[in-house]
């Protein structure tokens, strides 16, 4: 099972993607407790597998790399996973089973590893009314992930519907969660990019250099203040991996609904990570836990680009595999590319 940013002048200390803030949210038009006001921004179970010892994994103890992509003294570093044939998480590959391109350009791989590391993780929770059937099993799933977890990770809980809200703050306490969770109740319509655009506001205030979000939701959005297009480009210049959790309706009733899954799909691609389509919701809890096996078991390559340009332009990359032979077809997940530093 398996799978994957701005300068500091003078330091080169890279944080890729700079985040925005989220729309502001009214107490009294929403369920979720207190109101928080951000500004809006400048523009079924399968197991992991080890290649080497054919083994399964422990998903709750397993390898995790806590390096975001990005450039220290002209260091890129770019976490990814790999995935086989199965869809199952494949660890124990070396240094030589892998290529980096930047640009369609050959670099030279100068550090590997893949070590364990905890990571702050905002959640993003589905609170609309058409999740009202799914709640119970989604909070069920949401737990599960937490204590699959490392248990020094840190976690926050943004839930929306009309308006997102921060309903956890930071705590590595998954009680602390699951106590929360369970007062809530779904109602109201979805405002998911709004969500997204304020769990990636909170991380601003992440204790570790890691930080992913999880999304757990059951459709597009139809009540956001920000575009999709203004979601994109926040996703594009952020440090954050982003899962999704996606819990569709096989008869999507509005073109919202429709382009849901599309819109998660991208954005979970982009930065390295992927989104799950549910069609059971039984097979919740095997999902979360997957996911948090993948962000415990990543390989990590760094390199420095032959290109040392200060132009802040796009970057693309590119990851090769060369197997050991005698494997099946592998996927390599990572960050689509960064953006260089600027003078």
């Amino acid at each position: 099972m398996g799978t994957t940013s701005s300068f500091r002048a003078g330091s080169f200390l890279v944080l890729l993607f700079c985040v925005l803030v989220a729309v502001p949210l009214r107490a009294q038009e929403n369920p979720l407790g207190e109101a928080h006001t951000p500004t809006k921004p400048e523009p079924p179970k399968i197991p992991a597998k080890d290649l080497i010892t054919g083994k399964d994994v422990n998903t709750k103890g397993a390898l995790h790399q806590g390096a975001t992509i990005r450039v220290d003294a002209n260091l890129v570093l770019v976490p990814m996973t790999v995935t086989d044939d199965q869809n199952r998480l494949v660890t124990g590959l070396e240094r030589e089973n892998f290529y980096v391109y930047e640009n369609n350009l050959p670099q030279s791989i100068r550090t590997f590893s893949t070590d364990d590391a905890p990571v702050t993780i905002g959640i993003i929770f589905d609170l609309s009314g058409s999740m009202n059937s799914k709640f119970a099993r989604a909070r069920r799933a949401l737990s599960e992930f937490m204590r699959t977890s490392n248990p020094q990770d840190e976690f926050f809980v943004v839930a929306f519907n009309d308006r997102p809200n921060i309903v956890v703050d930071y705590t590595s306490n998954v009680d602390d969660v699951d106590a929360r969770m369970v007062m809530l109740k779904p109602a109201n319509r979805t405002a998911l990019i709004d969500a997204v655009y304020l769990g990636l506001t909170k991380l601003k205030d992440a204790r570790y250099d890691r930080k992913a979000l999880l999304i757990i939701s059951d459709g597009g959005d139809n009540r956001s203040r920000y575009t999709e297009g203004e979601l994109r480009k926040a996703v594009r210049e952020s440090d954050t991996q982003i899962y999704s959790i996606g819990i569709f309706d096989q008869e999507a009733a509005t073109e919202e609904e429709r382009n849901g899954p599309a819109l998660l799909t991208d954005i979970c691609e982009d930065t390295g990570g992927r989104m799950f389509h549910v069609i059971d919701v039984a097979e919740l809890g095997d999902i979360a836990a997957r996911i948090s096996a993948e962000l415990r078991n990543e390989y990590v390559v760094g390199y420095k680009p032959t290109d040392l340009k200060h132009d802040g332009n796009w970057r693309k990359l590119k990851v090769k595999l060369n197997p050991p032979s005698g494997l099946p077809q592998l996927t390599v997940h990572n960050r689509q590319g960064y953006y260089a530093p600027s003078d």
